[in-house]
C-alpha cells in the first residue's frame, strides 16, 4: 500500500500501529519506492525532473536507469552542470508521506523497527504503538563535504551528557549520539564534492553502503539502514584536492556523466528559467534574442578558451549573472537618465565584466592578461562569432568586387571618430550612430529587425563586429568605448590593457 494519495483526513484516522495494519499498510524500502513510483511517472508520460535542460536523450535516461536498477548514484561533473538540483529533485519521486514510530529520531518503520527506542517502544504498547507522519521534504538530508567532517558528524558518537541523565554506561547502545547517516534512515542522503571527504571518512562509508554496520567508539552495531546514497564530484578534484578511493567508488554502483549545454538554444533555456528580474525591470528593460544568445555564446567561448581552465569548467551561474547584470546595466541608465524604458545595446554586455571575471578560473596566460582583459575578450570573441550569422564575411568581402563595409570603412578613414558612451541617453544614442555615414543603408540592407530601437541595436552591433574583423578601429575608455580609423587607432598611444590579444590574428589588435 502506498501513501501517496491519503488525504489529511485520512492520515489523522490511522494513529496507532493497530490502525496502520488495518489499513493494509506493508513497508518497502525506499529504493523500491523510488523504483515503483518512477515506473507510474514513466507509464503516465509525467515529466520526473521538469526545468533540467539539455539532458533529456543523456543525463536523465542514466538516472532513471540506475533508480530502476536501485543503485547508490555518483554524479561526476564539472561545477554548475546541475548535480545537487538533480538529487534534490529525486524527493519528488518519493510517498508524499510514510508512517513512523512516532519519537523515534531514527524515523523507524513501525513494521520494521531499526532503532533501541523503537523496539522497546513496540515491545511494550504493540498495536496500541503512537504513529506519526513523515513528509517527504523531511526525508532530504544534505552535506557539503569538507575536510573538517569526522566520522562523528556521519555516523555518530557517544554522548556523555546521555549517558549521564539516563544514568547508563557507556557501553549501552542508548547513549550514542547518531551522527547524519543514521538520521537519514528512509530518505535521501546526499554528499556533495565527494572527494573533498579525507579518505579515512569515506573508509568508514564502505561497511554502510554494502552492509548497513556501523562502528561508533568499539560499539558493535549493526543497523540496516535503508537509504538512497547520492554523491556528486568534480573530475578536477581527483588531482587538486582530492580522490575517491577504489573501494568506496566501487560500491557506489551508477556513476553518471554530467555536461555543459550542448547548444545555445538550450543554455539560453536555463539562463531565462534562472535569472532572477527584478520587479519592474521587465516593464523598464526591452531585452532582444540576439542579446540573450550573446550571453550565452560569451560561456561558449570561454569553455574553449586558451586563457581559460578548462579542467575547471565555466558553470552556468555565468551566464544566470551576466542575464541579471545585463538588465541592470540598462536599468541604471535609465535612472541616471530620468527615461521610463530603454533597450538593451551592445555597449551593455561590458558592463557584465564583474559577472565574469568571478566565474572563470585562469591558467597561467589569462593571469598575465588579467582577468579584465580576458572577459573582454570573451564578449568580443562572443560578437565575433555571432556577427557572421547576420552579417556577410569580412574577410570574404575584401575580395568582392562590392564590398557592403566600404561606405563605413571610409567614413572613418577620413578622420572620423565616434564616442559610445555607456549611459548616454536614447535620443543621444541614436544620434550618434545615425551619423556614422553608410551605417543605416548597410544595415537596411543586411539585416532584419522590428523596429528603430532593434534597428539602432543592430547597427551598434555592426559597428563592434566590424572592429572585432579589424575593419575598423577600438578603443576602450573608462565609460564606453571609441571607434576610427585601423591605422589611427595603431597610433593613438593606448595603454597595454587597450589590447585585445586574439588568437584567430597574428598581430594584436586594439579593443
Amino acid at each position: 500500500m502506498t501513501y501517496l494519495n491519503l488525504s489529511s483526513s485520512e492520515r489523522l484516522k490511522i494513529q496507532s500501529l493497530g490502525d496502520l495494519k488495518k489499513a493494509g499498510y506493508t513497508s518497502r524500502s525506499i529504493k523500491q519506492e523510488l523504483r515503483d513510483n518512477l515506473i507510474e511517472k514513466i507509464k503516465n508520460k509525467e515529466s520526473v525532473f521538469p526545468g533540467i535542460w539539455g539532458y533529456e536523450e543523456t543525463v536523465i535516461p542514466d538516472v532513471e536507469r540506475a533508480i530502476l536498477s536501485m543503485h547508490n548514484i555518483n554524479f561526476l561533473g564539472l561545477r554548475g552542470q546541475a548535480k545537487t538540483r538533480i538529487a534534490r529533485m529525486m524527493i519528488n519521486l518519493l510517498d508524499e508521506y510514510i508512517p513512523y514510530v512516532k519519537g523515534s529520531e531514527l524515523h523507524d518503520d513501525p513494521l520494521q523497527p531499526l532503532s533501541r527506542f523503537a523496539k522497546d517502544t513496540l515491545a511494550e504498547s504493540g498495536d496500541q504503538t503512537s504513529i506519526a507522519w513523515l513528509h517527504r521534504d523531511e526525508r532530504y538530508t544534505e552535506k557539503l563535504a569538507t575536510p573538517d567532517v569526522s566520522v562523528a558528524d556521519l555516523i555518530g558518537d557517544v554522548d556523555p551528557i546521555k549517558a549521564a541523565m539516563l544514568k547508563l554506561p557507556y557501553s549501552d547502545e542508548r547513549v550514542i549520539h547518531y551522527g547524519l547517516i543514521p538520521r537519514s534512515h528512509r530518505g535521501i542522503f546526499v554528499i556533495n564534492e565527494l572527494p573533498d571527504l579525507q579518505a579515512r571518512i569515506q573508509v568508514a562509508l564502505f561497511n554502510i553502503l554494502q552492509e548497513g554496520d556501523i562502528q561508533i567508539r568499539g560499539f558493535k552495531l549493526r543497523l540496516p539502514l535503508d537509504i538512497q546514497f547520492v554523491f556528486t564530484a568534480n573530475p578536477e578534484d581527483y588531482t587538486n584536492r582530492g580522490s575517491i578511493v577504489t573501494p568506496l567508488k566501487d560500491r557506489i554502483e551508477s556513476q553518471i556523466v554530467t555536461h555543459y549545454p550542448k547548444t545555445l538554444e538550450t543554455g539560453r533555456k536555463i539562463t531565462e528559467q534562472e535569472a532572477i528580474v527584478k520587479k519592474g525591470q521587465g516593464e523598464v528593460v526591452v531585452v532582444n534574442d540576439l542579446i540573450k544568445t550573446l550571453i550565452e555564446q560569451i560561456a561558449f567561448e570561454a569553455r574553449d578558451s586558451e586563457y581559460v581552465d578548462s579542467k575547471s569548467g565555466v558553470s552556468a551561474r555565468l551566464t544566470i549573472s551576466a542575464y541579471e547584470t545585463l538588465l541592470s546595466t540598462a536599468e541604471r541608465r535609465t535612472l541616471i537618465n530620468g527615461e521610463e524604458s530603454t533597450h538593451v545595446r551592445i555597449s551593455d554586455l561590458y558592463g557584465v565584466v564583474a559577472s565574469i571575471c568571478g566565474k572563470v578560473e585562469l591558467v597561467y596566460e589569462g593571469e598575465v592578461e588579467g582577468p579584465v582583459i580576458v572577459a573582454q575578450n570573451l564578449i568580443g570573441k562572443a560578437i565575433r562569432t555571432q556577427f557572421l550569422n547576420f552579417f556577410p564575411d569580412p574577410e570574404k568581402s575584401k575580395k568582392s568586387k562590392i564590398n557592403p563595409y566600404a561606405k563605413v570603412i571610409e567614413w572613418f578613414g577620413a578622420g572620423n571618430e565616434m564616442e559610445m558612451i555607456g549611459d548616454m541617453t536614447d535620443r543621444e544614442y541614436a544620434a550618434r550612430l545615425g551619423s556614422i555615414d553608410g551605417l543605416d543603408d548597410f544595415v537596411d540592407m543586411l539585416s532584419a529587425y522590428g523596429n528603430k530601437a532593434e534597428k539602432l541595436f543592430m547597427m551598434e552591433f555592426a559597428l563592434h563586429g566590424m572592429a572585432e574583423f579589424s575593419l575598423i578601429g577600438k578603443q576602450s575608455l573608462d565609460q564606453g568605448m571609441k571607434f576610427q580609423d585601423l591605422v589611427s587607432s595603431m597610433f593613438s598611444g593606448p595603454d597595454d590593457e587597450d589590447f585585445d590579444f586574439d588568437e584567430d590574428d597574428d598581430d594584436s589588435k586594439l579593443f
